[in-house]
């Protein structure tokens, strides 16, 4: 009896992270572990966003940043960008993969989608550099 009830236990513990990885050949890029986010806009005196983002650590998300070009916008948010595993940053179909990030930036009119990996839990931001206006970042919980 004792023998077998050691024996469960070993299989359930061994079973147990093979069972959590189940997300197919693409790991845990699978399009089953992904959400998109709302997107970001920057735009001279409007909102960034419309609320906080929040974030499940382990799950990939794409969210896209559009720029109207009425003035040279950048949003920057080292905390964030070190939470996460940067996959891809697309901009005009052209797809970058950098070991990271620190910051983005638009010179002009145009529209930037970066797929990453959400790690670190914590409370992080975005912001433009300078700006000190609650509407001029968006607060990321990364749970």
């Amino acid at each position: 009896m004792k023998k077998t009830l050691i024996c469960t236990l070993a299989a359930a513990i061994l079973a147990g992270p093979a069972a959590a990885h189940e997300l197919g050949f693409a790991g845990i890029l699978s399009k089953s572990n992904r959400e998109e986010l709302p997107e970001l806009t920057l735009s001279s005196g409007k909102p960034i966003a419309e609320g906080p983002l929040l974030l499940k650590s382990g799950t990939v998300y794409e969210i896209e940043i559009v720029s109207d070009g009425s003035a040279e916008l950048a949003l920057e948010g080292s905390g964030f960008f070190r939470a996460i595993w940067v996959n891809e940053v697309v901009v005009n179909g052209l797809e970058i993969r950098p070991f990271g990030l620190e910051s983005v930036e638009f010179d002009d009119a145009g529209t930037m989608e970066i797929e990453f990996l959400a790690i670190k839990p914590g409370r992080y931001f975005l912001r433009q550099p300078g700006s000190t206006g609650e509407s001029q970042r968006v607060d990321i919980i990364i749970e």
